[in-house]
């Protein structure tokens, strides 16, 4: 099983990215919540926000409400996360995990994880 991440890059503060995660078995889609997660320099790594499979919920941390949002198609076996209006603490190394039906803020529940891509927040 393979998730990749892809799409990070550098951006200057109130910009945009959309972060993509391809997910290697069509089996995963179909019962696996998708979670995306983050790791700045020093830091520990932080649930981001997960979209479930059934009834595709939605979850995202306080710091990214309103900015942040998450879908998924499993038609083409992807997961998405739109990021707006970034602000220089957004930067991190994004990663897209999968492995449990619901929505865990603890990477912890996760078993599947892609390589993560890096997204820098910078004038």
């Amino acid at each position: 099983v393979q998730l990749q991440a892809s799409g990070g890059g550098l951006v200057q503060p109130g910009g945009s990215l959309r972060l993509s995660c391809a997910v290697s078995e069509f089996s995963l889609l179909h019962y696996y919540s998708i979670g995306w997660f983050r790791q700045a320099p020093g830091k520990e790594r932080e649930g981001v926000g997960c979209i479930t499979n059934k009834n595709e919920s939605t979850y995202y941390i306080d710091s990214v409400k309103g900015r942040f949002s998450i879908s998924r198609d499993n038609d083409k076996m992807t997961g998405t996360l739109q990021m707006n209006d970034l602000k220089p603490e957004d930067t991190a190394v994004y990663y897209c995990a999968t492995g449990p039906v619901s929505c865990y803020s603890s990477g912890n529940y996760y078993r599947y994880w892609g390589q993560g891509t890096q997204v820098t927040v910078s004038s």
